[in-house]
């Protein structure tokens, strides 16, 4: 029979009491409508469970009597990384507020040790049902049979969702999963058993052995069934409807993660293979006697890998490979780890500290019974059947195939449907719309009308906006947290129809495909709201900006109604080493004082530019990198001056263009501030990564453009008798700029992605690379497109010239190729140190 959630309650263990008196103050003050005015407040334990501290909180007011739970770390000294409390709340947070799995709700999160000892995290309470034997006693064949179906379909729900989308994308490493974790639980064993502890089996440490000798070869990819790991899902761990056969709240996230999602589904198939509660090795429901309607080991993973589908960078399929092949390990990894957990507990146990109690006793003989099954189970001929069987949707399962890590590895960039639609809507958008227009809008940046916006564009951006091709540089969990910070009265702004002002919610890898494209016209990024330096700009205010920094700048730039300009580089030092720089905001009361010389500061030009982020010195006598700050200034400040113009290469950009700017005595309040004072280096270095890959991405796009060109003068001009396409040389220098075009553009590819699944720091190498190969990629090819159109190639009368002039000088605006050669340079010896 089941248990309903208030019968697993008992008074608290002695060595798991604390301050009630505080937590009940913390409570009042922290939780979303707890009772202030009480009549009683109890504290009550749940006796199921080994590992984090699980209580009730019962609070009766004069009108009702809630419920929460408190989850918090045990007391005493604990295994390195284990229970980490904070990183359930986390999971628990991102699901519950993002998505459709069953999760309890998280109100709140405490890592103050001082409120009852150690750090704790505070949910919603579900009045449920919980089945502590997997057998299922006392239930109808039927209902058995809906209990397990429901379960393999909220496993399904929890391995379907997409990581990237609900903020979790660096809740942990997809690839090699099974290999870290055997090498994780075999130091925990080791570290748990010995001398004075539990007996070491030998057995265990052969079993080490055999499981990393059999890793599946998908592990090491990172790619088909790879997503969010619960760690522990068994059904004992599930909360179901009072009077319904569903889950309405999976619990006990400790173990959870990142990494190869059939070890989850094993794990939650030990009961077929092992009873606990017998001393016998192949003891389960599936080789015993099992109950009828509890539906066969092979019946219930049918019904999960018909539910399930993944998400793979860009790429979502639907259904699991049938797991035939490599069933055998993935049962004997999940022993192997239950028997190290074990081991654990029963380590604590000696210590005093186990959460189980008496019941922890037993864990050690657990731990052994574990072992020996894994190895019986080894040795079993038949685990699984080679086919699913189609009576539970069977028939939509695919199977597995030789070499599946190769085949999603393949498919690497393929694009999701609603990603290729845009991208079609963005190629339609610039053929019929903006090239069309470039030869007007070229006319009035070369009259003496030039610093002024030519009507057209501004419809063109409203056209954009409508077409839901607008900010879609915008990666998804910087757009979550836009709109946390910018809800309430904002919500109707920031989404209304396809004029999204928070972007498609895409990926950096997926924007690479759309950025190249709009790297084929200079115009084409601002109608879209992707130009620099904007984004790097709205990045930084997504990131790093307050509320009210946001309403006033964030907004409007969003929304495209003003430009800003980035104020870094000086005249008077190298400024490739940002430590150079002389400009001077000192703190004078409620206010900073900014004086100091900018130029290259791009968009200044541009009468829509309101403003400027000013890069800085706060404090001369900090530590190098900690000297530099970073503050918003309204350009139409007192004391900014717009000195002149700046030209690249004899092109101003207008009317974006490029000024030498003076700061005197330019007095902006302290709330200007970014981040605080000394944060400079780290802002920027937020904002060096998606940026200035946006610039690879759309180097991508003038060397096609330049290609494309080149092949049309040359299909079209003939030279000493053949047309130029025909020529020896030409068809040679077309070969190679298609080989460095398409070895480039995988490498901005790969760079991007490995940016949405590292982070800034462990891709810096990878940019870095991009960063030194793109604009010299881009130089080649557009300047053999520049050959091919001989004089035309360099005059005003075609792109070439511009494209060009804008490649050569991304090798210094993007970084000096020189820095970006040292950062892969010191990486490479790192690694060849380790």
């Amino acid at each position: 029979m089941a248990s309903r959630a208030r019968d697993l309650l008992g008074d608290v263990q002695a060595a798991h009491q604390f301050d009630e008196n505080a937590l009940l103050r913390y409570c009042q003050e922290n939780v979303e409508g707890f009772p202030v005015e009480l009549i009683t407040f109890r504290v009550l334990q749940f006796r199921h469970g080994q590992s984090n501290p699980t209580y009730c909180l019962e609070v009766q007011s004069t009108s009702s009597v809630k419920r929460y739970v408190l989850r918090k770390k045990p007391p005493g000294r604990l295994l390195e990384t284990a229970h980490a409390v904070e990183r359930e709340f986390q999971v628990l947070k991102a699901l519950g507020d993002n998505t459709r799995v069953p999760v309890p709700k998280a109100f709140c999160l405490c890592s103050d040790v001082s409120v009852i000892g150690t750090a704790f995290y505070i949910m919603e309470y579900l009045e449920g049902r919980i089945f502590l034997d997997p057998k299922l006693p006392g239930l109808n064949p039927t209902v058995r049979k809906s209990i397990y179906l429901s379960s393999a379909k909220a496993l399904a729900a929890l391995h379907s969702v997409d990581v990237d989308s609900v903020g979790l994308r660096k809740y942990g490493r997809r690839d090699n999963y099974c290999r870290r974790q055997i090498e994780r639980w075999a130091k925990q064993y080791l570290s748990a058993t010995g001398e004075g502890k539990l007996e070491r089996n030998p057995k265990m440490l052969n079993l080490v052995d055999w499981l990393n000798y059999h890793i599946p070869p998908e592990d090491s990819s990172g790619a088909s069934g790879t997503g969010l790991v619960h760690g522990d899902y068994r059904i004992d761990n599930l909360v179901f409807h009072p009077s319904e056969e569903r889950v309405i709240g999976i619990l006990d996230w400790e173990l959870s993660t990142l990494g190869n999602q059939m070890s989850d589904v094993a794990y939650t198939c030990m009961p077929y293979i092992l009873d606990l509660t017998s001393n016998d090795a192949i003891s389960g429901v599936e080789y015993v006697n099992i109950p009828e309607g509890i539906p066969s080991q092979a019946e219930y993973l049918a019904e999960y890998c018909s539910a399930a589908q993944f998400f793979h960078r860009t790429l979502v399929t639907q259904g699991r490979p049938w797991p035939y092949k490599h069933w055998k390990f993935y049962i004997a990894f999940s022993m192997f780890r239950g028997a190290s957990i074990y081991a654990g507990v029963y380590h604590r146990w000696n210590q005093g500290n186990a959460t189980g109690g008496e019941r922890a006793q037993n864990t050690g003989r657990l731990a052994n019974n574990l072992i020996e099954t894994a190895w019986a189970f080894i040795a079993r001929d038949d685990v699984l059947p080679s086919r699913p069987p189609s009576a539970l949707g069977g028939a939509h399962v695919p199977l597995e195939r030789e070499g599946v890590a190769g085949d999603m590895d393949r498919g690497r960039y393929v694009l999701r449907p609603d990603v290729q639609e845009l991208r079609s809507k963005l190629l339609k958008f610039i053929d019929n719309h903006i090239y069309p227009l470039e030869e007007e809008f070229n006319k009035l940046a070369n009259s003496s009308m030039r610093w002024t916006v030519h009507p057209e564009e501004e419809r063109l951006k409203e056209m954009a906006r409508m077409e839901g091709l607008w900010n879609l540089w915008i990666p998804e969990d910087t757009a979550k947290r836009a709109r946390l910070l910018l809800g309430g009265s904002m919500g109707d702004s920031l989404e209304y129809g396809k004029a999204q002002l928070l972007g498609a919610g895409l990926s950096n890898l997926e924007y690479a495909y759309l950025c190249e494209i709009m790297g084929r016209s200079n115009w084409a990024p601002q109608i879209f709201n992707c130009n620099a330096p904007d984004t790097g700009n709205m990045e930084v205010l997504l990131q790093y900006g307050t509320r009210e920094q946001q309403l006033e700048w964030l907004v409007p730039l969003l929304e495209g109604r003003i430009r800003s300009g980035f104020a870094m580089t000086e005249p008077q030092v190298a400024s490739s080493d940002a430590t150079n720089i002389e400009c001077s905001i000192t703190r004078q009361g409620d206010h900073y004082i900014i004086n100091g010389n900018k130029w290259w500061t791009s968009g200044a030009m541009d009468p829509r530019c309101k403003l400027l982020i000013v890069m800085g010195k706060t404090d001369q006598t900090a530590p190098r990198h900690w000297q530099q700050s970073m503050i918003l200034v309204d350009i139409q400040s007192p004391g900014v001056c717009v000195k002149r113009p700046l030209k690249v290469f004899g092109f101003d950009d207008a009317p974006h263009g490029h000024a030498e700017v003076s700061f005197t005595s330019v007095c902006v309040p302290i709330t200007n501030l970014l981040l605080g004072e000394g944060r400079g280096f780290e802002i920027a270095q937020g904002r060096l990564g998606p940026g200035r890959l946006h610039h690879c991405m759309r180097l991508i796009g003038a060397a096609e453009r330049g290609l494309s060109m080149m092949v049309e003068r040359a299909q079209k001009r003939k030279v000493f008798g053949k047309l130029i396409a025909e020529q020896g040389s030409f068809l040679s220098d077309l070969a190679k700029c298609r080989v460095e075009l398409e070895k480039t553009r995988l490498l901005v590819l790969e760079a991007a992605d490995q940016l949405d699944r590292f982070g800034n720091k462990k891709a810096r190498g990878i940019i870095a690379m991009a960063k030194v190969a793109a604009p010299n990629m881009a130089l080649q090819v557009l300047d053999r497109a520049i050959q091919v159109h001989g004089a035309a190639g360099v005059s005003s009368d075609t792109v070439l010239a511009h494209l060009w002039a804008t490649a050569r000088t991304l090798r210094i605006a993007d970084g000096p190729d020189e820095v970006h050669l040292g950062t892969i340079a010191k990486l490479e010896l790192q690694r060849a140190k380790l």
